[in-house]
């Protein structure tokens, strides 16, 4: 190898490292002193990394200018976790949720102020539902976000719908703080989440938290259904069954 050829090989090394070395700082920083202070790299070069992260979709700015994990990157952990993750032993659980309910049953875990879907277990029906493992969900309009909400200190889910927003995405959603509170509320009172066309139209779904070996709220299970369907899986039957499997899937992870 010539010269050229090795300089400029260790060129592309250290640029690498430095991009590896600010994505490895936004799992916890999001204000932009931090992450120059995490990574020692110089503010210039953090900058401008950050804002070809942005471009590519793999962060994103929050409305205070703090830098959170984009879409991209989120997409790709929840395709990694769909692989290798601490929820493999729920599969049996799962299975067992959806041959119960013959509804589609997700898995998803939190990641930053979103929800990434890491398991679908497609129902015995003609139709597909529209998620796919590795999709972001939002928490505030669907039945495993209000699960997760619910299921941790009401501080902290006040702070993350307060940077995530309540933006309608149909004449359902809960838009408010206070309509949002007083639905974690009931969630908590009855034990799982219930997305009545909150987050698309025609789909219903109830979802209960799953807890780690901790007792935090990581992770939480989801049975969706088309409204044709309710009448042989209405919500208040499929609810208790959603929330039996989140305690199964909570167990296994070392909860009780």
């Amino acid at each position: 190898m010539s010269e050229e050829a090795r300089v400029d090989e260790s060129q592309r090394g250290n640029a690498t490292s430095k991009v590896l070395s600010v994505l490895d700082a936004l799992g916890d920083n999001r204000r932009f002193a931090d992450l120059v202070s995490a990574t020692g790299l110089p503010k210039s070069s953090v900058h401008r990394i950050l804002q070809d992260l942005v471009r590519g979709g793999f962060c994103t700015v929050d409305d205070a200018g703090g830098y959170l994990p984009g879409p991209k990157l989120m997409g790709l952990a929840g395709r990694v976790f769909g692989r290798h993750d601490a929820l493999a032993g729920a599969a049996p659980a799962l299975e067992q949720l959806r041959s119960r309910t013959g509804a589609t049953v997700h898995l998803a875990q939190l990641a930053g102020d979103e929800a990434v879907y890491v398991r679908k277990l497609e129902a015995s029906k003609p139709y597909r539902m529209a998620s796919r493992v590795g999709m972001s969900i939002p928490l505030h309009c669907t039945a495993i976000g209000k699960a997760l909400l619910a299921g941790m200190p009401r501080r902290e889910a006040v702070e993350i719908v307060a940077r995530a927003g309540q933006p309608a995405r149909t004449p359902h959603t809960r838009t408010t703080p206070e309509a949002l509170e007083a639905d974690l509320d009931l969630t908590t009172e009855r034990g799982w989440a219930l997305d009545d066309e909150e987050n698309e139209i025609g789909v219903v779904c109830v979802g209960a938290a799953v807890r780690d070996a901790t007792g935090r709220v990581t992770a939480a299970v989801s049975v969706s259904q088309l409204l044709g369907d309710l009448e042989e899986m209405p919500p208040g039957v499929a609810g208790p069954l959603v929330a039996e499997t989140a305690r199964e899937v909570s167990n296994s992870m070392g909860w009780s």
